[in-house]
C-alpha cells in the first residue's frame, strides 16, 4: 500500500528526506508560495511548531509557483526570505508542483486521501494545509484561508493519541 513513508522528498538545500523519517508524528503539510496574501501564515506555522514539536509533530513545507508565480524565487532565496522574514525553522523543501501532469507524488496521495470541497481533489491556492495522524493518513484537509492557529485543536487531538 502506498503511504506518505515511502515518498521521499528533496529539502530546500537538496538533500533527499524520505518522509519515513516522520513515521509516528503529527504532521502539517503545507504548499507554501512568499509573495502571497497567505504569506503571513508563515508565523502562525511557526508558532504550531514551536509550540508542538516536543509533543511529536512537525510542520513541512513545500514551496509551490503554481498559483499566480507567487514563489518564483530560487530555493536559496525562498529559504532565506522565511527565515529573515518569519524566523522559520520546521523543514522546508524544493518547490513542487500540487497540481497538473507534473504534481508530485506526496501531493497527488494527499488529494487522494482528502479531497477538497465537492470532492475536488484540486489544489486551489497557497497555504491549503493537510492534517496527517501518526500513521501516516490524513485526518483533515484545509483551505488556505484557515488560521494556522485555529487548527490547533485538532493538532492537540492527535497528539493526544497514543502512535
Amino acid at each position: 500500500m502506498n503511504t506518505i513513508y515511502n515518498i521521499t522528498c528533496q529539502t530546500i538545500t537538496g538533500e533527499d528526506c524520505p518522509l519515513s523519517r516522520y513515521q509516528d508524528t503529527v504532521l502539517l503539510i503545507v504548499n507554501t508560495a512568499s509573495k502571497c496574501g497567505f504569506t503571513p501564515q508563515f508565523q502562525g506555522l511557526e508558532d504550531l511548531y514551536k509550540q508542538y514539536q516536543r509533543q511529536g509533530f512537525e510542520v513541512l513545507g513545500f514551496p509551490c509557483n503554481q498559483f499566480g508565480s507567487q514563489d518564483p524565487g530560487s530555493h536559496e532565496e525562498i529559504h532565506s526570505f522565511c527565515q529573515s522574514n518569519y524566523g522559520v525553522s520546521f523543514p522546508m523543501f524544493a518547490k513542487i508542483d500540487v497540481n497538473g501532469p507534473h504534481a508530485h507524488s506526496l501531493y497527488q496521495l494527499l488529494k487522494k486521501q482528502a479531497p477538497g470541497l465537492l470532492g475536488s481533489e484540486a489544489i486551489k491556492w497557497n497555504f491549503t494545509k493537510f492534517l496527517v495522524d501518526r500513521s501516516g493518513n490524513v485526518h483533515e484537509r484545509f483551505s488556505p484561508t484557515t488560521k494556522p492557529k485555529d487548527i490547533a485543536p485538532a493538532i492537540q487531538a492527535l497528539l493526544i493519541k497514543s502512535p
